[in-house]
């Protein structure tokens, strides 16, 4: 396994060979680190569930580099998730779409769906551009962590996580802090009316204001299998508890206008909802690297990316 701080060109030229070559890339979106494989490359994708313990029945998103490669992975696209794809995209959203015959059951877990989105963080881009000139097609690239943990927001957490089961042709590129901290919106487009299957920071407002008088579906109840919709999930191993009073020797996340209580181990102090989901992942690992059985999160209200938060925090918090 190889570590590549702040990748030059050539070295990103480097990483998208190791792909196409077969090799794992773990790389930084501005939602969290993915751990990328060739999208059409079985024996790869295949790795990437080993590496990460994940069921074969849990679909992969593929990243893509521009909105010309959507009809080589999706068919019958309809006007709506174009119009989607062309407002937010470089950016946090995976359109779910009917798969076109270049997506492989192994990476839509045997269903007839495939989720494809385009990420805005350079070093991502430049990776699936290049990817992109060297015949690539897509890249898989669910979270760079052990299937049901802590999504990775710095590379050291993938590191971490992931770290002893990468090989010596697999590459880590460390691109620093990711911007928004929370996963992708993940957007049902196979039916006249949309469906959000995984809040993030695309918000129902904003699709909304896009779409103008579009229909959608407000539960999220679906046959379609997509990345984070397991109940427990993005769990530590401190047990957290929601809106309570932290106790002493407890860990505390909540906005900054809320103060702790004596004895009480502040691990993040947001002042503001996007800084609540940038910092949310790395203080509940903090928790896990100070020891704590017990971390108390006092949720935001309201909507907005205050919506995907509560989201991540209720299947944390549901201890299977």
């Amino acid at each position: 396994m190889e570590i590549i701080n702040n990748p030059s060109r050539v070295e990103i030229k480097k990483a998208a060979q190791a792909l196409m070559d077969g090799h794992l890339v773990a790389f930084p979106t501005e939602t969290v680190y993915g751990l990328g494989a060739d999208a059409t490359n079985e024996k790869a994708v295949s790795r990437v569930y080993s590496v990460k313990a994940r069921p074969t029945d849990h679909p992969l998103i593929v990243h893509i580099s521009s909105i010309n490669q959507l009809d080589k992975w999706a068919v019958d696209i309809p006007e709506y998730a174009l119009k989607l794809a062309e407002k937010f995209w470089p950016g946090p959203m995976t359109l779910i779409l009917k798969r076109s015959g270049l997506a492989k059951n192994f990476i839509t877990g045997n269903q007839v769906t495939v989720g494809l989105r385009i990420p805005s963080h350079p070093i991502s881009l430049a990776l699936l551009e290049q990817f992109q000139i060297i015949g690539g097609a897509g890249i898989a690239a669910p979270s760079a962590n052990k299937f049901g943990r802590v999504s990775p927001t710095v590379a050291s957490d993938v590191i971490f996580e992931i770290g002893e089961d990468l090989g010596n042709s697999d590459l880590i590129l460390d691109g620093g802090q990711c911007t928004v901290g929370l996963e992708s919106t993940i957007i049902d487009c196979t039916d006249e009316k949309f469906r959000i299957l995984r809040p993030g920071a695309i918000t129902l407002e904003m699709l909304l204001e896009t779409l103008s008088h579009q229909k959608f579906i407000s539960n999220t109840v679906t046959h379609i299998r997509v990345s984070g919709s397991h109940g427990h999930h993005y769990a530590p191993k401190a047990k957290i508890l929601l809106d309570q009073i932290p106790t002493a020797g407890q860990g505390y996340i909540a906005l900054s206008t809320f103060k702790s209580p004596p004895d009480v181990i502040r691990l993040s102090s947001p002042s503001s909802l996007q800084d609540f989901a940038r910092n949310l992942y790395s203080s509940l690992r903090k928790a896990d690297e100070l020891g704590l059985q017990f971390i108390v999160v006092q949720q935001p209200t309201g909507d907005g990316i205050a919506v995907a938060i509560r989201d991540r925090l209720k299947k944390a918090a549901n201890r299977i």
